[in-house]
């Protein structure tokens, strides 16, 4: 096994040797990069005294459907039992409403506002109690649109329209 060897120390850098820059010539070519890095920078970002605009928006024409409101007169009806139990109907704004109780003949009257052409949903139902067949109606603006009758005493009874 040997002793390795020292390296000669480096000799200094020959004035004007390839891959050497002098130290002018290192603040020239900073100052040229800053320079385009600024002009760059000038011509991407907006100036402050001249606000961005968005395009304009195009132009749509907005129609207005006008849509018919209706108002609806709505009946319904219990009838033909001693009376009922656990009532439940579709009322006004489509809120649900149950009754634990009531004695036939039983009805409630309220109104409903819809759209011309759209259809309504009303329901109602029953449990019959006591003798007799407990029968349902439902009328809207004075037309019957549901009649339906309990197939038995005390059996439950729906109408739907």
């Amino acid at each position: 096994m040997g002793v390795p060897t020292a390296t000669p120390p480096a000799s200094p850098p020959v004035s004007g040797a390839p891959g050497r820059l002098k130290p002018l010539g290192t603040v020239v070519v900073v100052l040229g990069v800053m320079a385009v890095a600024v002009a760059l920078t000038s011509y991407v970002m907006p100036k402050a005294s001249r606000p961005v605009q968005s395009p304009p928006a195009p132009q749509v024409e907005q129609v207005a459907a006008a849509v018919a409101t209706l108002t609806h007169s709505v009946v319904y009806e219990l009838s033909g039992a001693q009376g009922a139990q656990n009532v439940t109907y579709v009322a006004q704004g489509s809120e649900l409403m149950q009754k634990t109780e009531v004695t036939a003949p039983w009805s409630t009257v309220f109104e409903r506002a819809s759209q011309e052409g759209r259809d309504e949903f009303y329901s109602l139902s029953a449990q019959g109690a006591g003798n007799g067949v407990l029968r349902c109606r439902i009328l809207e603006d004075g037309v019957v649109v549901s009649d339906h009758s309990a197939p038995a005493a005390g059996a439950a009874v729906t109408c739907t329209a």
